[in-house]
């Protein structure tokens, strides 16, 4: 590789890494040309860019990017590498997790996700974990949704039970002929005494 193919390649790597906020390094060796190209495909429909590079090229590339310090990601720049960008902070951990029930690869060597560096494959299970933005909206809108939903519940149920409380009232107006039952009652005991 001439000097002008790695400053452009640099400059590629650069491009990928500027505003992103979830990168992940993975380590496809061994997969042969079929299953990687499988990988791709799968990353692609994720919205999940892939792209295989020199380990020199993307330290020095991470290296010219302001704003995050990468440099805790270089010691796991070893063999094989393939930089994964995406939106969503679980997406590629999910992917590689899924490619792994058939195949021994590809491992994760490094990831920064939520300003926050993971390094090893023993990190894959709780980045596979991590909610994304989209699920922590949702459950912040089902949980904001309940009391509303309760309320509106009672609201809605609020004309039965009033009706029902009528109904109830009903009958206590329709005994009081059963109240002066009594006073007749007490008139014939009178009566009777009398005699």
């Amino acid at each position: 590789m001439t000097k002008d193919q790695k400053v452009v390649a640099i400059q590629e790597i650069k491009d990928l890494l500027q505003d992103a906020k979830v990168v992940y390094v993975a380590d496809l060796e061994g997969l042969n040309a079929g299953k990687s190209s499988d990988f791709r495909r799968q990353a692609f429909k994720q919205n999940i860019k892939v792209k295989v590079v020199k380990n020199t090229l993307l330290q020095k590339a991470m290296e010219q990017i302001e704003g995050v310090d990468y440099s805790e990601m270089f010691p796991s720049f070893k063999g094989n590498t393939a930089l994964m960008i995406a939106d969503t902070a679980n997406a590629p951990a999910k992917l590689i997790q899924g490619f792994r029930k058939k195949e021994e690869k590809p491992a994760l060597k490094s990831a920064f996700v939520q300003e926050t560096f993971y390094i090893g494959d023993n990190n894959l299970d709780m980045l596979a974990n991590i909610k994304s933005r989209e699920e922590m909206i949702g459950e912040i809108i089902g949980l904001l949704q309940s009391p509303i939903q309760r309320v509106v519940s009672a609201l809605q149920n609020k004309p039965e039970t009033v009706e029902a409380k009528a109904e109830e009232a009903a009958p206590a107006v329709e005994e009081t002929p059963a109240a002066e039952a009594p006073e007749a009652a007490a008139d014939s005991t009178e009566e009777t005494s009398a005699e």
